[in-house]
């Protein structure tokens, strides 16, 4: 029996060493799902940002007539390859390819040798084209390859998920701090504000706004930004209302430290799980309000990689299968894979699960 206490009792000494943090991370990943749903995010993530490398009209490297080449940081001329023209060189003419394949030259080219914006001329099929040894996933309504602007609208999506959640939560916590830890007429005040600019239609708004003004990367960056910060502000604001009467907060008071210190120092720190727990949910919504302005042709410039214009082209194009279905998937597992990493982040910073996840 003392032997069993013991055993309990240095259990309960080793986990109580442990940093909450810690702890928050060992309960994430006990969540398998949540947990591998973020590798598959991030491995994802990383091959979309080296698409350059990975797809692209380019070749890596060229080795020519004895000189080396460097395609994707040089402009050449396909004369520099047996070209007639001085014109920028197109690395699928069968001409050029025919010459970088002779006898002593070589071409090191991509896994798909398609840039987001190449138009494949030489393709025997009319555009669409369906999937076949070319373009594995078919091409769009213009001849472009549609595994590479699946790729490229990937990157776009996400880079532009984490820069919208990044600006929410900054200003989401700063607005939530000040209404929580001043409290009276500053928090009445704020939260009328709030209560007035969450009634508005926001889908509606960002149409009418979209519509006014050229469209940009930029600037859809800032017109999300403007409406979603709000519910990472509640929560902030809930928090620091809770942590602003307790001891520790009345301690520092005592001690003569400043607003600003006690309030990034001692009650910011104890109130940051609503906003780590809403990020992923923040990057899912920014995904989908970008995918909606796309479909309805008030998002990304025309051009731009989008899985928005190109569930548009499916719409359009209803015989084409491949286009719908592509982009329906790959819009369904990223927006699918930060629901999971959002419930599982949920779950181990949950303080009623803390106890339960700790358990031996």
């Amino acid at each position: 029996m003392t032997e069993a206490v013991t055993a309990e009792s240095g259990w309960v000494t080793g986990a109580a060493m442990q940093s909450p943090g810690r702890r928050a991370w060992r309960r994430f990943r006990s969540n398998r799902l949540g947990y591998y749903s973020l590798v598959i995010f991030v491995v994802l993530f990383v091959l979309s940002l080296l698409a350059e490398g990975l797809s692209n009209d380019k070749p890596l490297v060229v080795r020519y007539d004895g000189q080396w080449y460097f395609p994707l940081v040089q402009t050449l001329p396909e004369t520099a390859f047996g070209g007639d023209f001085p014109s920028p060189t197109d690395y699928l003419d069968p001409l050029i390819r025919g010459n970088l394949a002779k006898s002593g030259n070589f071409a090191v080219y991509p896994l798909n040798p398609y840039h987001y914006s190449t138009v494949n001329y030489f393709s025997t099929q009319p555009n669409p084209a369906a999937p076949d040894a070319q373009n594995i996933l078919g091409t769009d309504d213009t001849g472009r390859d549609l595994l590479a602007r699946l790729v490229y609208g990937f990157r776009i999506s996400v880079l532009f998920a984490l820069i919208v959640s990044s600006i929410c939560a900054a200003f989401g916590v700063l607005v939530g701090a000040i209404q929580g830890y001043f409290a009276g007429w500053t928090d009445i005040v704020m939260e009328r504000f709030n209560e007035i600019w969450s009634s508005m239609p926001t889908l509606y708004m960002l149409i009418i706004l979209s519509s006014m003004f050229a469209p940009s990367f930029w600037l859809l960056v800032f017109l999300l930004s403007i409406f979603g910060w709000l519910g990472i502000a509640a929560y902030v604001r809930a928090e620091f209302l809770k942590n602003r009467t307790l001891d520790y907060v009345r301690a520092a008071r005592a001690l003569g430290q400043s607003n600003f210190r006690i309030m990034t120092r001692h009650i910011l720190p104890n109130s940051l799980t609503p906003v780590v727990t809403l990020v992923p949910f923040e990057m899912a919504a920014a995904v989908g309000a970008l995918t909606s302005l796309d479909f309805l042709g008030l998002g990304m410039p025309p051009g731009t990689p989008s899985l928005g214009e190109l569930l548009s082209q499916g719409k359009n194009n209803l015989d084409c299968w491949w286009i719908s279905l592509s982009t329906f998937v790959v819009l369904v597992v990223t927006l699918l894979l930060l629901i999971l990493v959002g419930d599982a982040l949920r779950d181990a910073l949950d303080p009623r699960k803390a106890l339960e996840g700790d358990a031996p």
